[in-house]
């Protein structure tokens, strides 16, 4: 367990570095999330140790959050000044994975009667 959790910061870190390094407009451990999938992809696989370890970080998952959650209380007063542009963000970031999601189910459903229709054919 201890050599996934290794793994697992090791990507974090490499995702902080690779971020400030080349200036992206992008939290580093999403970039190190990438890059651990990347290398997942590239093994073909989950190891073992890694599996169980994320199912651990899920379980206690909203123990994570009590540092958000903690932030959003301690500058409640500037979340309040800015209400408005938060709360237009967060509703139209809504309706737009809504209608992408959407869209994208309807994109895949017709290709996937396409490909039954055309192996039906031959």
């Amino acid at each position: 367990m201890l050599s996934a959790l290794t793994l697992i910061l090791i990507c974090q870190l490499a995702g902080e570095l690779i971020t400030r390094f080349f200036g992206l407009p992008l939290p580093g451990p999403v970039a190190g999330m990438a890059l651990l999938f990347a290398l997942l992809v590239i093994r073909g696989s989950v190891p073992e140790t890694v599996g169980t370890l994320g199912d651990v970080l899920l379980k206690n998952l909203s123990l994570l959050f009590v540092p958000a959650g903690v932030g959003v209380m301690a500058h409640l007063g500037l979340l309040g000044e800015d209400l408005l542009p938060i709360a237009v963000a967060l509703i139209g970031s809504t309706v737009a994975t809504i209608a992408m999601t959407g869209l994208l189910m309807s994109w895949l459903a017709r290709n996937s009667l396409n490909a039954e229709a055309t192996k039906a054919d031959d």
